[in-house]
């Protein structure tokens, strides 16, 4: 994203190829919500949400769908953001003072169909009443990335926990599943390496959350984030800390 040494003409070409294939995945997501939601509404009518419904073999694979156009939209949205270098005018970095009970509404919201439909319990743990000051879109697309990150890892549970520790708000999103493997947990200690062949992860998803944490300053003390693995659900953890 640094090295603009090549044709100008060429980089505004391939960020607007992103943007619309970004679009257009977005389009497609939400179609296959609304079809989730409405499967979910004609066949869970008097039986509980989801039950009858994950009967139907369409059911379970458009909830697969929908997680990997999950996957894939969010992986544009951080390129895209990258590369108008966020912070920038043309992306800027706007804090402001929230309540944590309103952003974790939006988190659950945001993920509620994709967790229903992959019968996936979400429990928060958080104070409603603390306000925070930090970019409120930013901070809600990584949670959101990291929570789609975890129904690939989890059993059937994921925990959305925030919790104020020494004047830093950490969130965690943890899963009961068996836990990132040594490398992963590498990988996360040495965020914006590269490409990891043998985990077949680019690492995209942890650089972006790491340069919105590191965005985020006050008092000589900026953000992070890590990946362990333990917690109340025994599962890999992903960390986001900030001031």
């Amino acid at each position: 994203m640094e090295d603009r040494g090549g044709s100008p003409e060429l980089f505004v070409f391939l960020a607007s190829t992103v943007h619309d294939m970004k679009n257009s995945l977005s389009v497609l997501g939400g179609t296959l919500e609304s079809l989730l939601v409405k499967q979910e509404a004609r066949q869970g009518v008097g039986q509980g949400v989801g039950q009858d419904a994950a009967h139907d073999a369409s059911y379970p694979q458009m909830a697969h769908m929908l997680y990997q156009t999950r996957r894939l939209s969010d992986n544009l949205m951080q390129l895209l953001a990258l590369y108008k270098e966020v912070g920038k005018p043309t992306y800027p970095f706007e804090p402001v003072t929230v309540p944590l009970g309103e952003l974790v509404h939006q988190v659950a919201s945001q993920s509620r169909v994709l967790l229903e439909a992959k019968e996936i319990r979400l429990d928060l743990d958080f104070p409603p009443e603390l306000l925070w000051t930090l970019d409120e879109d930013l901070v809600i697309g990584v949670l959101c990335h990291a929570i789609n990150n975890a129904v690939r890892y989890t059993r059937d549970r994921i925990r959305l926990a925030i919790a104020e520790h020494d004047g830093m708000l950490e969130f965690r999103v943890e899963d009961n599943g068996m836990g990132f493997p040594p490398s992963m947990i590498e990988a996360g200690a040495a965020v914006g390496q590269g490409v990891n062949f043998l985990t077949n992860s680019s690492g995209l998803g942890l650089f972006f959350a790491s340069e919105v944490a590191k965005m985020h300053r006050r008092r000589q003390r900026g953000g992070a984030v890590r990946l362990e693995n333990g917690g109340p659900l025994d599962g890999g953890c992903f960390v986001l800390t900030l001031p």
